[in-house]
């Protein structure tokens, strides 16, 4: 009882501290994998980057602009900034899975295939910012870590020694669990904070285990060269 009231009080000020950490961890993946790709050139680097700097932006002005900006700036419009990169970094982790089965194009932000998941994107944001029993983000986030799960579970059986694979499996897995529980807070118990606590604790998590992997490769990757 004392954890709830102490989290209950202290909202505004985790929201802060959880959107700063989690926008940290983002910038340093983003960073540690631009260089990398620079080195290696490789296409699924290059969209898995992309990802995490989607993702820092979507946490840094939800849970630190959005707290420190509101009532000044209408929170419709933040809310729809936030679950547009949200959905586009899940849309991007997603490619950088399956790019192999594209032609290769110039840019990775705005080619034909990221307009369209822009486009995928914005309506979904659009959508859950104008209906009120949206849940859009958490359904389209559902079925592409769904897929990304498979995805990054048969890379990990075709190749178990390559430690990165595995961390990207539990990461990708981890992340599902999440938007499911995410959803069923949400939907059943109505945004219970303890539950949703618990949730961000498990995004932690997850950004944690994937900088963990990057760090390894990158490490492992720049001793090569």
């Amino acid at each position: 009882m004392e954890i709830q009231n102490f989290i209950l009080g202290n909202s505004e000020l985790f929201r802060i501290i959880y959107g700063l950490v989690i926008g940290l961890i983002c910038m340093t993946i983003f960073l540690k994998t631009d260089k990398f790709f620079k080195l290696s050139f490789h296409e699924g680097i290059r969209y898995f980057r992309n990802a995490f700097f989607f993702y820092g932006l979507a946490f840094i002005v939800r849970y630190f602009l959005g707290v420190l900006l509101v009532p000044s700036v209408d929170y419709l419009i933040i809310l729809i900034l936030f679950e547009y990169f949200i959905v586009l970094a899940g849309f991007s982790l997603f490619y950088s899975l399956i790019w192999k089965r594209f032609h290769f194009s110039n840019s990775s932000v705005f080619n034909s295939k990221m307009i369209f998941f822009h486009i995928i994107a914005l309506t979904i944001a659009l959508l859950d910012a104008f209906f009120i029993i949206g849940n859009f983000m958490f359904y389209s986030q559902i079925i592409i870590f769904s897929c990304a799960s498979i995805i990054a579970y048969k890379n990990y059986t075709k190749n178990k020694k390559q430690k990165f694979s595995k961390f990207y499996f539990i990461a990708m897995f981890l992340e599902l669990f999440a938007w499911i529980f995410n959803l069923i807070t949400v939907s059943i118990f109505e945004h219970n904070p303890l539950l949703l606590f618990n949730i961000g604790i498990i995004n932690v998590i997850f950004f944690l285990l994937i900088l963990c992997g990057v760090l390894k490769i990158t490490k492992n990757g720049c001793k090569k060269t």
